[in-house]
Formats: structure tokens, sequence, C-alpha cells
């Protein structure tokens, strides 16, 4: 039976910011259905979030919330985590939010493998802000600030966290909803850092921007370039044609499970170690 993620959600703050057309909507309801699958407690679920389109998500959820700081959100879970390592916790970020102005807290958090679950909104813009280039922009997709195109090769944002030591590491597509749940249920019962990446678009600032069409068409562009799409689907008439396509999403991407180990985690060796030195 599918779950009425409504009961996970704040009435009270509806309606929602999100644009017409945005993925961010179809991830939310990822999360809520893994939190139904796995019989979470709301009250021992804490979703922490930074500043974008993302990062208001969390004030929509009927469970212990934190919105804090532009790329802070790691560091805010980080202290939560420890203090409270029974907790459940969860941080909602963006490319601009987590990859750009919070990445150093990103790869410190995947380093020390803290018991943090991160999922990462890939947009390719910073969306709420204005639409400038982030560091997930595909090369020659037009930004605000960046009018003629993008210069930069953007971040691989998996390989980097698997590079920085998480342990484990996924991507989904906001085209595949129950591919995403499964990720994030893996993701949320994996003991130490887990990092998925979700590719979501941004239908107003990079879509229109890079004349890709609106949502849905976004949405099929997705699956049009992941490398497991058979041939007949790539050449349906519904997905948007004769647009650049080094302004697309910059596939082909891996998707799926990436990568998953186990070694300590950071915040039970930081509470042994508290124990055993009061032994002492």
């Amino acid at each position: 039976m599918i779950p009425d993620v409504r009961t996970y959600l704040r009435p009270a703050r509806m309606p929602h910011i999100l644009c017409p057309g945005c993925g961010h909507g179809i991830v939310l309801g990822a999360l809520l259905r893994a939190f139904h699958r796995l019989r979470l407690n709301p009250d021992q679920i804490a979703l922490v979030a930074g500043i974008g389109c993302s990062s208001r998500l969390v004030g929509y959820v009927d469970v212990c919330t934190l919105h804090t700081t532009h790329g802070r959100a790691l560091a805010f879970a980080t202290g939560l985590k420890l203090a409270r390592p029974e907790l459940t916790v969860v941080v909602l970020t963006g490319d601009g939010d987590g990859l750009g102005i919070g990445g150093n807290h990103l790869i410190h958090a995947a380093r020390r493998n803290i018991d943090l679950t991160c999922i990462l909104f890939n947009n390719a813009v910073y969306g709420m802000t204005g639409g400038q280039l982030a560091p997930t922009t595909p090369q020659e997709g037009v930004a605000s600030t960046a009018p003629y195109g993008n210069i930069e090769p953007p971040f691989d944002s998996c390989k980097l966290m698997m590079g920085a030591g998480a342990t484990f590491v996924a991507r989904g597509l906001a085209y595949e909803p129950l591919a995403l749940e499964e990720m994030i249920a893996r993701g949320l019962v994996h003991r130490g850092f887990s990092f998925i990446e979700v590719i979501t678009d941004c239908p107003e600032y990079y879509g229109r921007y890079n004349q890709l069409g609106k949502g849905p068409e976004m949405l099929m562009s997705q699956k049009r370039r992941t490398m497991d799409i058979m041939e007949i689907l790539a050449t349906k008439r519904f997905v948007v044609r004769d647009r650049p396509e080094v302004r697309a999403w910059n596939l082909p991407y891996r998707l799926g499970i990436l990568h998953e180990e186990e070694r300590p985690e950071f915040s039970q060796v930081c509470w042994q170690m508290v124990a055993g030195r009061e032994m002492v």
C-alpha cells in the first residue's frame, strides 16, 4: 500500500514555494516514503538544511527540523549527531549550498564517516538566489553569471565523495522516484556517511536560460541521456530536440548505488573514547 505522505507534512506551511515543474517535490516524496518503509519514528528524525530551494523543504516536514546558514548544514548536523547519536539525521542540500559554499564541510563529513545521510539536489545552478553558476553547471551551460556559457568543468560529486571517504555513495534521478526511494532507504540504514546525489531540474533558471523546455521535457531529458536507456526511447517525439547537447545534463552518469563499505563510524568512536576515559 502506498503511504499518504501528507501525514508527514505540516499543512499550515502550505502552499509550498516550489516552481511549477520543479523535481524537488518528487525527491521529497521518495524520502518520506523511505521513512514510512523503515517505520522510523518522526520524533527520532532530524532534517537539517542550509539555504536554497531544496533546503526550504525541511520546513514542510513534521519531524525535528533545523534550518541553518548557507553552506553550513553539515556542520550543524555533525554537532547534532554527536550530541544525540540516537537520532536519524538527514541533510537536505543543493549543489550550490552543499558542494559550492559548503564543499569543505561536505568532504570532511565524508572523511570522518559520521552517520549522516546527505541528499544533494543537483539542479545545475544556484536556483533560489538568481540562477548563478554552480559547481555542477555543465560546460557551455548558460547561467546568470555565465551569459556566454560556462567554461569550467563541473564536479562529479559522487567521485568526489568516494575520494573523500564516504562509505555509501549513490546517484538517482527525479525521473525515477521508486529507484530513488530504494537508494534513500539503503542510505538511511547504512551506518556511516551516506551521500545520495539526485539529478533534479530547475526549469526556471537552468531550463529556461538554456532553452531545454519545461519541467516534463527536462525530466524526460534526464532519462534520455543515461547510460542504460534503450535506443528506441531516445528517439521519442516528446523529448525536446534540436537543443544544444552541451548545455543539457553532462550525462552519461553512472546511476544507482556506486559504492558501499563498512568502517568505524565517527560519533560511535567518539562516545567510546569518552566512556573509556571516564572509566580510567
